[in-house]
């Protein structure tokens, strides 16, 4: 059956949700990422201390519906999709057919993408709005039609409620336009209208930050302190590379073709952008997939390009455009997703000398058995059914007068998540947006923590429970929370603790309140 190009274009998108959860090992949990943003749904507000709001109506979607993986991988799955499809549309208005489609639609199975749309973050909607903006601009100048310009106003909106680092992009594709002819959009009233419109949007986003002191200020400088600054110039550019290696060849074509080519001089300013992008985040000190929204456009034109190339002649190269791209992002894709459990995984990868390509090396700058982001994805539901034991075993006088507190925002998720149908109550940490959801009073004598370390015994503190004791463990080599403590603070007069707590809760939220 013969499919016309929008027909095969949608076929493909469904394609694209449908092939992560088939390739993905059943044995892996959510991610420690995806616990938080999880719990954001949980406290729906119009912004947290690590991202704006959009991915927290998401989260509340998952809840409604039962927070089971199918729909915890839904969102960023339709996210992929729609990219996909828009970076699709800006093919077909080329005038590109069959093969442009299929060869756009490579990149989304063979690279970075793959992993990027199943992982309930932000980042899937930050690449579906990066692509939307350039898509709006480009049709701005296709058809004339100031229609577009509100669509990228909208656009800009949605997206910096997403993710900020949304701003960078809108920088760059506006200094992109200042290079070319199309600077006159700057004099067009429609344009400063989208603006406003996109102001409008994100305007909540930004009276939150400002009752709150501007947290993502201290939340970037903290990324700058702990991350930033140890990232490569030249790493960050050979990242760019590897990160869809299969596919490099068809961006590339396609930001030598928007750079170069006389035909297409009007889409020039999109090559600007791409190289304002990497300036700014070379400057910046950005992780590699910071640029990653920048892509789907370039691998549109790409596509197109390559198609064009060899539609009369070297009709045998598109065997090789596509046979590449099959064969290594085949063996590639135990990289991009955890198709089989640890252990097995492990194995594969010491067989395959996987370590030699930095794929294994975590945010230490180790290697370890598995990535990180694989690691990410094990031993929660275990520490949480290792803490129910814990907390039943307590007489129920003693339960009604406990707090949970965990090290960070997964242990704290996860035990949230798992808990609830364990009977364990609401789990806290200071860690991230957890710190404001942390109640200002208490009544509590018991606590249970769960992290790295047994605390400071000369701790005036721990000197007021009659025990502290290590009551379990995680023992397992293969996830990142290999170690995590489960300890009992037993028996503490209550008006000690909690006047300990309340003052520590005080003094760490004191920085996000004007």
């Amino acid at each position: 059956m013969k499919f016309r190009p929008s027909q095969l274009l949608i076929i493909l998108a469904i394609l694209k949700i449908a092939l992560p959860y088939i390739l993905q090992s059943f044995f892996y949990e959510p991610h420690r990422d995806e616990f938080l943003y999880l719990e954001q749904g949980h406290h729906m507000a119009w912004g947290f201390l690590e991202v704006p709001p959009v991915l927290s109506v998401f989260a509340w979607l998952t809840h409604v519906f039962g927070d089971g993986m199918f729909w915890i991988k839904l969102w960023p799955s339709l996210f992929g999709a729609a990219t996909f499809i828009v970076a699709g549309r800006i093919v077909l208005s080329l005038g590109g057919k069959d093969f442009a489609l299929l060869l756009l639609f490579l990149p989304f199975i063979f690279g970075v993408y793959l992993r990027l749309f199943f992982l309930f973050q932000p980042n899937s909607p930050e690449v579906f709005f990066w692509t939307m903006i350039a898509f709006s601009i480009i049709s701005f100048i296709q058809t004339g039609k100031n229609k577009w310009l509100y669509i990228f106003g909208l656009s800009i909106g949605i997206g910096l409620m997403s993710k900020y680092s949304i701003a960078f992009f809108i920088v760059s594709i506006l200094i992109g336009l200042l290079f070319t002819k199309y600077r006159t959009v700057f004099l067009n009233k429609h344009f400063w209208y989208s603006i406003l419109l996109g102001f409008a949007i994100f305007l909540p986003n930004i009276l939150w930050q400002y009752e709150r002191n501007f947290p993502v200020i201290h939340h970037m400088e903290e990324l700058q302190e702990t991350q930033l600054q140890f990232i490569s110039p030249f790493v960050f550019l050979k990242d760019q590379l590897l990160m869809n290696l299969p596919c490099f060849f068809i961006w590339i074509a396609g930001l030598l073709y928007i750079s170069f080519s006389n035909k297409e001089k009007r889409f020039r300013f999109l090559g600007w952008t791409y190289v304002v992008v990497i300036i700014l985040f070379l400057v910046s000190h950005g992780k590699n997939y910071y640029t990653l929204g920048v892509y789907p456009v370039l691998f549109a034109f790409g596509a197109y390009r390559l198609e064009q190339l060899t539609m009369q002649k070297r009709k045998l190269l598109r065997y090789a455009f596509i046979l590449f791209p099959v064969i290594l992002g085949t063996l590639m894709l135990p990289i991009a997703l955890p198709v089989f459990p640890p252990k097995q995984l492990a194995l594969f990868y010491e067989k395959m000398g996987t370590k030699k390509t930095g794929a294994l090396k975590w945010e230490d700058l180790k290697d370890h058995p598995l990535p990180q982001d694989f690691s990410d994805m094990l031993g929660w539901k275990t520490i949480a059914e290792k803490t129910a034991r814990v907390y039943n075993s307590l007489p129920p006088e003693e339960k009604n007068k406990i707090i949970i507190k965990c090290d960070n925002y997964g242990l704290c998720g996860a035990l949230n998540f798992y808990g609830k149908h364990m009977g364990l109550p609401e789990a806290y940490s200071y860690n991230g947006s957890f710190l404001l959801w942390m109640p200002d009073t208490f009544n509590i004598t018991n606590v249970i923590t769960i992290g790295e370390n047994f605390p400071d015994t000369t701790r005036d503190i721990v000197k007021n429970f009659e025990n502290v004791s290590l009551k379990d463990e995680l023992k397992d080599p293969f996830a990142r929370e290999d170690g995590a403590k489960i300890i009992l603070w037993y028996h503490c007069n209550a008006s000690v603790l909690s006047k300990f707590l309340e003052e520590e809760v005080r003094q760490r939220k004191k920085r996000f309140i004007r």
